[in-house]
This record gives structure tokens, C-alpha cells and sequence, in this order.
């Protein structure tokens, strides 16, 4: 097979969440165990940070990953879902996985597939492992897919486990409340492994100091008074600028980051945390990270890890923005009292589509009322059909038409748009996907 059956091979043969939903999703780690068993266990042959949480994995790991970059190490970022390319799920030092080495996995290891009869989120996770342990990467940035008790990533035993917040998302998977979607992500605490959340939320943050403490894993608390502050200065489409505090004392006044959006606080203290434990771990990489390397590596994110999808900039006069928020926690934090912020506009009009297992009337009360929808279905099997979005939407008392494509959606706001107007796209991860 070339790129293309190789790819084909994968989307159609193998059950894929992304495409078809629940029927994909594997309740334990038989599967990925005996393939990397069969591969030589090349999980056990690297390094890792391992990533849990709602929201803020992919922003956090990213943030993780450009400062080690900066650091001068050879980093692995395994993330999910991808946007336009495949590869995108597997980096090192923010190239992508050679079109070769995927299609040479697939080739050598079709009797294992065959016999095995993994999902395609298990031979990705499989493919990722193989690749970082080939290429001897210095460390390598593990984000979950979904959950993380029963997640294929939790096989490994990493240096240090990170879980960034806890909102309501795939309930179906991970239960109906918010302790017992916490549950699930605390599954990827290890014995004796240091542990670092991201937020204190009442709610659930016992269920991981009861999880730590049952496996005898120091936790820390990244943003907190105590260790780490995370003052957004300013916050434009080009720009952020952060005062980061730590321990009380300003650290860095104004540092400039090169990743967007007001909720990026947040994650830039929970990476800055992970950073400190790091640091902290004898043996663990060899060097120091300090705020120089740290100022560098947040300075150059975009272009020294590929980071796509977030706050996005995709044209001026209007502004279009391309944005991945896509859950209840998610959206209140890019429509804070239901308003866009830190972005003045005339008008916004907003391009909004999502999956049909999303329950809509839980997302819908956190977007704009004043905005002008277009409401649109992603080309993929699991899209929400535009009609029927814009039918629930109404009931929320949001306005706007329905739009046979992405595409069709965004050029409509396009035209209807005037200079000092903002045009956002959001909703999905395959909304985005469409127009990046």
C-alpha cells in the first residue's frame, strides 16, 4: 500500500472514534498490551509526561513541549484527534511522522492487526511508542484520547502524570457526574509517580488526593498562590502577555506567549509546574530548565512544535478566528457571560457545528445570543446534522440559518461580514479541521 490505502486501511478498517463514535471505543487495555508486546514493549524504552483532562491537554502539552525543545531535547508529542493530517498526531520537535514510516508500520505488522483486531486509536498509540523509542527521543509528551483509566496510553509509567481540569464530556464513557469523570482521568496516577493538577475544583479534587495517596504519588497543586500565579496582562488575536508568579513573587512581568485565548492561563501555569517537578527528578533529563529557556520556548511555540487549532488567526477585515472549544467548560471559557473575550467587534458571527452524540442543550446556554450562526455539519460520519442543530438551537434562542457544509457556513459569514466584524468557527475539533 502507498500513504493513501495505508491511510484508507486505517479509517475504514479499523473502528475509529473520531468517524463512528461509540461503537469504537475499547473498555480495556487488552488490545494495546499484546501489540506493543509484540513491537517489544517500546513504551518501556522511553521517557514520558503523561496528559489527562477535559480541556487544556493539547494547549499544555504543547507548552510543555516547546520549552524542552528550547531546552535543546529531542521531544516526542503524541496528541489527538488531528486536524488536516494524519501526522499531526505524532511529532518530534514539531515535524511530523514520516509518510514512510507509517506506511512501513502498517505493512510489517498486518498479521498482528489481523490477529489482534485493535481500533484505530490503538494502532496510532501503538505506532506513536515504536516511533519515539526508534528515533531515541529525549522525552515524549503523552496526551490521552479519552478518560484515562482504560485510555491505550496508560500503559506507560511516566516521569511525572499531569490531569489539567475536569468538566463534562463523553458521559456516556466516563459517567454522569462530575467525581466519577475524575475518576477515570485519575486512573492514570502511578505508584509513587509525582501527579500535578492543573486546577483546585472542589468538586473533584479530592477524588485525586485520595488517588494519590492510595498510590503514594506527591501531588501538586500547579495553580495556586503557593506555587504558581498566571496573571493575563493582554490577550489579542497576535498576542498574550502574562505575569507569572511564583510562590507570591513576580517571576516574569509581561512574558510574551505565543498561544492565544484568555483561558490560556491556566495551562501555562500547570505547564510551568510540570517543568518544576521535572527539574526536580534526579536523573530525569539532565539539565536544568530555567526562565530563560522557558521565556524561548513560550516565545517560539507555534512555530517550533506545530500547533494548530486554537485561537487561529485565518484572516483580518473581518477577523477570522478558528477556534477547537467544543464542551461546556470549554466554550464558557471563550464566552465568558456569554460574550467573546478580550476581541471588540461590531458584530460576531459565529460558524458553529458539532457531533451528533453531543447533548446540545448542555453546550448551547454558554454561546452569544446576540451573535449571527451558521449553523453547519462536519464531513464526517458523526456530524450533527445542520438542520437539526439550528432546530435545537432556536429553542436556546439562537439565531441563524443552516448550511449543507463547513465550507459553504463559513463563506456565507464571509459575505455577510463587514470590517470591524469578527467571524469565529467553533463547535468541533472537525469543524476547525475543515478550514485551517
Amino acid at each position: 500500500m502507498n500513504y493513501q490505502e495505508t491511510l484508507d486501511y486505517l479509517y475504514t478498517q479499523l473502528p475509529m472514534f473520531q468517524r463512528t463514535g461509540p461503537a469504537a471505543f475499547k473498555k480495556d487495555l487488552g488490545n494495546i498490551l499484546l501489540l506493543c508486546d509484540q513491537l517489544g514493549n517500546p513504551h518501556k524504552k522511553i521517557r514520558t509526561i503523561h496528559l489527562a483532562g477535559t480541556n487544556g491537554k493539547g494547549s499544555t502539552a504543547h507548552l510543555i513541549g516547546s520549552v524542552l525543545q528550547a531546552a535543546g531535547l529531542k521531544v516526542g508529542l503524541y496528541t489527538s484527534p488531528h486536524y488536516r493530517d494524519f501526522r499531526e498526531r505524532i511529532k518530534i520537535n514539531g515535524l511530523y511522522i514520516p509518510k514512510k514510516k507509517v506506511v512501513r508500520f502498517v505493512a510489517d505488522h498486518q498479521t498482528e492487526i489481523k490477529k489482534i483486531g485493535p481500533s484505530f486509536f490503538e494502532i496510532t498509540v501503538a505506532l506513536a511508542f515504536d516511533y519515539f523509542a526508534a528515533e531515541q527521543v529525549d522525552i515524549a509528551i503523552i496526551e490521552t484520547g479519552l478518560g484515562g483509566r482504560l485510555d491505550s496510553t496508560n500503559i506507560i509509567t511516566p516521569l511525572v502524570s499531569v490531569i489539567t481540569n475536569i468538566s463534562f464530556d463523553h458521559q456516556q464513557f466516563l459517567g454522569d457526574t462530575l467525581p466519577k469523570i475524575a475518576a477515570e482521568k485519575a486512573g492514570i496516577i502511578k505508584s509513587n509517580v509525582p501527579v500535578v493538577i492543573g486546577e483546585k475544583q472542589p468538586e473533584v479534587f479530592s477524588v485525586f488526593k485520595q488517588k494519590a495517596s492510595a498510590e503514594k504519588a506527591p501531588l501538586y497543586l500547579a495553580n495556586d498562590p503557593k506555587n504558581y500565579e498566571v496573571i493575563l496582562e493582554k490577550a489579542t488575536v497576535k498576542n498574550s502577555f502574562y505575569t507569572i508568579k511564583k510562590n507570591g513573587v513576580v517571576l516574569a512581568d509581561k512574558l510574551p506567549v505565543n498561544i492565544h485565548g484568555s483561558y490560556q492561563a491556566s495551562n501555562i501555569g500547570t505547564a510551568l509546574m510540570t517543568l518544576d517537578v521535572l527539574n526536580s527528578i534526579k536523573n530525569s533529563l539532565f539539565l536544568p530548565i530555567d526562565l530563560s529557556i522557558i521565556k524561548k520556548g513560550f516565545r517560539d511555540l507555534k512555530k517550533a512544535t506545530t500547533f494548530l487549532g486554537r485561537w487561529q488567526q485565518l484572516g483580518e477585515n473581518p477577523l477570522i478566528i478558528a477556534e477547537s472549544a467544543h464542551n461546556e467548560a470549554g466554550l464558557k471559557n471563550i464566552f465568558p457571560h456569554r460574550k467573546l473575550a478580550n476581541v471588540p467587534y461590531q458584530k460576531l458571527h459565529i460558524v458553529f457545528g458539532t457531533v451528533s452524540d453531543k447533548d446540545v442543550n448542555k453546550v448551547f446556554p454558554y454561546l452569544p445570543d446576540d451573535a449571527i450562526f451558521y449553523f453547519v455539519k462536519a464531513d464526517i460520519p458523526r456530524g450533527f446534522d445542520a438542520v437539526k442543530l439550528r432546530e435545537a438551537a432556536v429553542q436556546h434562542g439562537l439565531k441563524g440559518k443552516a448550511y449543507t457544509s463547513v465550507r459553504r457556513g463559513l463563506a456565507a459569514a464571509k459575505r455577510k461580514s463587514e470590517a470591524g466584524d469578527v467571524v469565529l468557527i467553533c463547535g468541533s475539533i472537525f469543524v476547525v479541521a475543515e478550514v485551517i
